[in-house]
């Protein structure tokens, strides 16, 4: 009853909000035709529902960040994309590697990397999904926009998008015959540059072509190591994508895409925090007692160890794809879709931080998947509709080793009571995983009127599992084999009000995959399946220019989650870090988000976000572990804020000069879905600006820039070990530079 009245409350915000722009019809016929002309917002399209479609006119919860806003807040990666969209976070822990990024949207995603684990929000580069957490900080050179979608994605995207899902739309092949160049040089030695070239070869041939390099210095040192390869959170990336179109006719085309990326950076900054003495007496501290304080740097971005390579990571991935679009008739349209992806990492943390061997774990793996979709369109004269199959395969490893974890696998060979380990003087492990992904869906939407549309959809969904393991605690290699399937819908209606508003409402199903635990190292018997999540989102909404001059796209949500996979990592499992997967429970999320923009002035905007999420488990199953009812999921901030305002000036000789600030706020978090005041991270709030000045022609720029200029260092993630907690922190300093833009006419 208690959770019924806050919804309704917060519900009471929509109402208002539909007064607001009610009135603000009234209003706006009092303004002058010249100021609304200046005030008017360009036209947004979105293809987040596999259709193009105005962004105000579309029935669900979407955030269009274009290529100007990615500039002028200096977002570089997907990470930084997570700092400016409402109920949205992204974070960063695994092995210390920095082309990791958790996705959290409403409080739903997952930070563990291994192969057994899916993420809860789907990343997706031009259609294609990219089904590891591992190489999802994807660089954002040369892309035309971001797509958010927030809330259970269950109809048009599936499986593991149980949170939502992001679109990265890259620059497509087109008519222009342009080169553009841009450089970058700033402190802490940054360097950066790309550049992208567009050729229409000919009527029918088109391509496109760019390639990025950047680098930065580290904020910390490998103290102990003679030679280190990398400075910790130093930086280098070379990546390139080139994309060729031969359009056959006025109604058949093919695009051809290829990308690679090399990255070679530092260990994420890591430290820890001692939270309790260690007892020698204390069979799961071990050896942790030698463990002091005095022991970890003075300077928590510098690291202790003595285990050479550990601070380093790489990752490395390629991809290709072909897309086929035809128009068959006036009314129906096909699209193939066919990709191919292989990535490899390799990372690891030292988790004590210090000079002793008490538990390392260097860390690689790597998948290849490649996926099929095949597209039916229509659109009729008051309907249309999206349908496909689609097939995903997924083949990938996760292998650690030589690792230490005190007391169980030791650099001297011997356990505790003297047996020499089976896997040699320290630990190793591997786990292995095939999926094969196999859907049918689809989507519609019938206009009932010229105000009111009605829509719907349906997809069934089965993923069928295949995967082995060998940890230390096995006695021989593990098999294990699990399928699981699921059928989820969405319907929704929009309405569009007497001011061009639009109102809409809808209730969407979601999926999350089951799965294998990822670190079973207390034996076989924990290496068992977990099954699927499921998600119901209630969901009402309001789109649209509330004045000529103000924009806005208001949600109020509320989803309900059940069979809730709740991971939990404990350290006290025995034979190392366990991560223990159980569907032990049940939680809610209700809440909203406001963007709006506002032209104070034809030359001077304000665009804001301000999220709201309440998310709490509401129950855990008896027996089950660490998680209690009334936590908080991990990683989940309850107010999440952006504030980024825009001011240009016309000089007498054609020039502009342009003014950006981005402001981005989290309110305190959870490193796990456990209440451990160990495992709190506090609040942060990132400043940025731009300075820029373009040349009359508008073919060259010159940007000062400034990112994270009060230098707020804050945690990506905590978790609770024997006596201490890791700590692993943000890469992402002040930095202060220059940037420059050049374009050229073929």
């Amino acid at each position: 009853m208690k959770s019924q009245h806050r919804f309704t409350a917060k519900l009471s915000v929509l109402n208002l909000a539909v007064c607001l722009s009610l009135s603000g019809h009234a209003v706006a016929e009092t303004t002058e035709a010249s100021t609304a002309d200046k005030n008017s917002f360009e036209k947004i399209e979105v293809t987040a529902r596999k259709r193009t479609e105005s962004l105000f006119e579309s029935p669900t919860a979407i955030s269009s960040i274009g290529a100007g806003l990615i500039d002028s807040a200096n977002m570089s990666n997907l990470d930084d994309i997570g700092k400016y969209v409402p109920n949205l976070n992204i974070t960063r822990y695994g092995v210390g590697n920095a082309a990791h990024a958790s996705v959290f949207i409403r409080g739903i995603g997952l930070q563990d990397h291994i192969i057994t684990t899916d993420p809860g929000v789907g990343v997706y580069l031009d259609g294609v999904y990219l089904g590891r957490q591992m190489g999802a900080n994807l660089s954002l050179p040369n892309v035309e926009r971001v797509e958010v979608l927030r809330g259970p994605q269950g109809t048009l995207y599936g499986r593991n998008t149980l949170g939502g899902a992001v679109n990265i739309i890259t620059k497509q092949p087109g008519s222009d015959n342009i080169v553009t160049v841009n450089a970058k040089a700033g402190s802490r030695g940054r360097v950066a540059g790309d550049v992208y070239l567009n050729s229409e070869v000919s009527e029918s041939v088109s391509f496109s072509a760019s390639g990025s390099y950047k680098k930065r210095d580290g904020v910390g040192k490998a103290i102990n190591l003679a030679n280190p390869e990398k400075e910790i959170g130093e930086e280098e990336e070379l990546s390139g994508r080139i994309a060729a179109k031969f359009t056959v006719n006025n109604a058949l085309s093919f695009t051809f895409t290829a990308d690679a990326v090399d990255n070679e950076a530092g260990q994420s900054p890591y430290t820890i925090e001692f939270t309790e003495p260690l007892d020698g007496s204390n069979p799961f501290n071990g050896d942790f007692p030698l463990l002091t304080p005095d022991m970890i740097p003075s300077n928590p971005d510098d690291l202790a160890t003595t285990v050479a390579g550990i601070e380093s990571t790489g990752y490395s991935g390629w991809g290709t794809a072909l897309t086929a679009d035809w128009q068959v008739n006036d009314v129906y349209t096909a699209k193939f879709i066919s990709s191919f992806r292989s990535s490899e990492y390799e990372g690891g943390l030292d988790d004590d931080a210090s000079a002793l061997n008490l538990s390392e774990f260097p860390e690689e793996g790597g998948a290849d998947q490649y996926s099929f979709e095949i597209q039916v369109n229509a659109t009729y004269e008051n309907m249309d509709f999206v349908s496909g199959l689609y097939y995903f395969n997924e083949d990938g490893y996760t292998r650690s080793g030589p690792f230490v974890f005190s007391p169980w696998n030791t650099p001297n060979g011997l356990l505790n009571d003297g047996v020499t380990p089976s896997f040699g003087d320290y630990g190793y492990f591997d786990i292995n995983q095939v999926t094969d992904s196999y859907a049918l869906y689809f989507n519609t939407s019938y206009d009932v009127s010229d105000r009111l549309t009605v829509g719907g959809g349906l997809r069934y969904s089965q993923d069928e599992k295949k995967a082995d393991a060998q940890f230390p605690s096995f006695a021989e290699r593990k098999f294990e084999s699990a399928k699981f399937d699921a059928v989820t819908w969405d319907i929704n209606a929009s309405y569009k009000l007497d001011n061009d508003m639009n109102v809409y409402g809808q209730v969407q199903k979601g999926y999350q995959t089951g799965g294998f635990p990822p670190r079973p190292f207390g034996g076989p018997a924990q290496f068992v399946s977990f099954d699927e999540t499921h998600a119901i989102n209630y969901e009402m909404g309001l789109k649209g220019q509330v004045l000529d001059n103000v924009s806005m796209l208001l949600a109020v949500f509320k989803t309900d989650y059940t069979d809730l996979a709740l991971p939990f990592s404990d350290p006290t499992a025995g034979g190392g870090f366990v991560t223990i997967v159980e569907n032990a429970g049940e939680s809610e999320a209700m809440g909203f988000e406001l963007e709006t923009t506002i032209a104070v002035t034809p030359d001077f905007s304000i665009r804001s976000a301000i999220g709201y999420l309440d998310a709490e488990i509401t129950h855990v199953d008896e027996g089950v572990i660490g998680i209690g009812k009334g936590d908080t999921p991990a990683l989940t901030p309850k107010w999440t804020v952006m504030v980024a305002p825009s001011y240009f000036v016309d000089l007498s000789n054609g020039a502009t000069v342009a003014m950006n600030a981005n402001y981005s706020y989290r309110s305190e978090i959870q490193g796990q879905s456990v209440y451990n005041a160990s495992e709190t991270i506090d609040s942060r709030e990132l400043v940025g600006f731009n300075v820029s000045y373009q040349a009359p022609e508008g073919d060259w720029e010159v940007t000062l820039y400034g990112e994270n200029v009060l230098n707020e260092v804050y945690d990506q993630g905590r978790l609770q070990q024997s006596g201490f907690v890791g700590v692993m922190r943000s890469n992402d300093r002040s930095e202060f530079g220059i940037k420059f833009r050049q374009d050229f006419d073929l």
